[in-house]
């Protein structure tokens, strides 16, 4: 069996250590089997092992997210046997026989036995390896069973059994800061710590967060104009678990607030969150995921510079080629209707006016007579939008009949019939096609 033992240390910065119950929310994001075990945490990843590619790779994952947690983490063929080799700062328990490693550990490092350290110790026991060499039946007789059963289950001479931790539906998380924080960017340091539990509870529940939400409370030697507090809420373009973009995102919003008081106490929120579809692990690339990288800069950009300095194309429902299509700042409507359906395909360029065409003999001229090869494609409408042209408020209403047509010099053309003052028709040019 592989075991992990997780124990929170006290750090000497800004953030004290992180507690158990979200210590344990992190670690399952490795396995499903997790319990809070007095001041630490227990995980039993042997079932996991195959997912993340061998028990080098999960220990190295693990470690690395253990130190920025401020945890130790050590490794054992027991789950208690882990805990007494992290509280003796001992990380690898497969570096030897299990035995051997357990024999010199002190009394203390399992709690069953410690409670009994006083009257071990007037007998001459100072190891758990001279605990076991007492003879089991006056063990037995004199002390309780649980110390026998701790060192059986330590030793793998029995099975251990725990209450395992279950995920809970919302994420919330709370971090005492250890100094006080006058500066709105030095809460980053603390806020990290609560974005890695965040991204491990994300991942255990195949979620990604949309938006989440950090508050902070104020010091008790605050002036009342301050408030008790304050938070921040960051929303990102789609679901994500990356603990580092979520980290990026809330620095760039961090430099441009000023707190109105020193900050004790950090609050994080999972405030928005939706169902992820998980990485494609086949051999062939995924392209769905090349486009990542840009996304997230571009969300970068967007925290640092302003909420309007990104526009996105975004499509709307109307069939007015000119209007179909709009540069807006708001992020694109999740499931929004698309665009209507033409008859004839679009052109891949679309002048910003179109241009109205001279006529021979009824027949539009554009660098030579233009053969009308499909249509006519109606579009009418435009009743409802309103706009103003030379101070006075115009309607953009259209009655246009579109062609696909050729033009001997400048290839396939958009072009339209545009109903103008009764019976009066113009022809105009609207797109070229690639």
């Amino acid at each position: 069996m592989h075991w992990a033992a997780l124990l929170p240390l006290p750090c000497p910065d800004s953030a004290s250590p992180i507690e158990p119950p979200a210590l344990a929310l992190w670690a399952l994001q490795f396995t499903p089997r997790v319990a809070a075990v007095e001041e630490a945490v227990l995980l039993e990843v042997e079932a996991s092992l195959r997912l993340f590619g061998g028990a080098e790779q999960l220990q190295a994952r693990v470690g690395a997210g253990a130190r920025e947690l401020g945890a130790l983490v050590a490794w054992a063929p027991t789950g208690l046997a882990a805990l007494a080799l992290a509280r003796q700062r001992v990380e690898n328990g497969f570096a030897g026989p299990l035995q051997q490693m357990l024999d010199g550990l002190p009394l203390e490092h399992l709690s069953a036995v410690a409670r009994h350290q006083a009257t071990l110790a007037r007998v001459g026991c100072r190891t758990l390896g001279q605990v076991r060499a007492l003879p089991r039946g006056g063990m037995a007789r004199r002390f309780d069973a649980a110390l026998l059963t701790a060192l059986d289950q330590a030793y793998g001479l029995r099975p251990e059994t725990y209450d395992w931790i279950r995920l809970p539906e919302t994420f919330q998380a709370r971090l005492e800061l250890m100094a006080r924080v006058e500066n709105a960017p030095e809460l980053l340091f603390g806020a990290r710590r609560l974005l890695l539990l965040m991204s491990g509870w994300l991942a255990a529940r195949q979620l990604g967060a949309t938006a989440f939400t950090l508050r902070w409370c104020h010091d008790s030697m605050r002036s009342r104009a301050a408030g008790t507090g304050g938070e921040l809420t960051i929303r990102t373009a789609e679901p994500t678990q990356n603990a580092e973009h979520f980290a990026r995102l809330l620095g760039e919003h961090l430099d441009q607030l000023e707190l109105l008081a020193p900050a004790g106490e950090l609050e994080l929120l999972a405030s928005a969150v939706e169902p992820i579809a998980q990485q494609n692990r086949s051999l062939i690339p995924d392209a769905a995921h090349q486009g990542a990288s840009t996304r997230l800069a571009l969300e970068r950009i967007q925290a640092r510079l302003g909420e309007d300095c990104i526009r996105r194309p975004q499509l709307t429902a109307d069939h007015r080629l000119e209007w179909m299509q709009q540069w807006t700042a708001a992020e694109p409507r999740r499931g929004a209707r698309p665009p209507p359906q033409h008859g004839l395909p679009l052109p891949t360029w679309v002048l910003d006016e179109p241009l109205r065409l001279i006529e021979r003999d009824h027949r539009p001229i554009y660098q030579g007579k233009l053969q009308l090869l499909l249509g006519p494609d109606r579009v009418e409408g435009g009743w409802w939008h309103r706009g103003e042209q030379d101070g006075r408020e115009v309607t953009r209403n259209v009655q246009r009949d579109y062609w696909l047509a050729r033009s001997e010099h400048a290839g396939l053309l958009w072009v339209f019939q545009a109903r103008l003052a009764g019976d009066e028709t113009a022809w105009f040019l609207h797109g070229h096609y690639a």
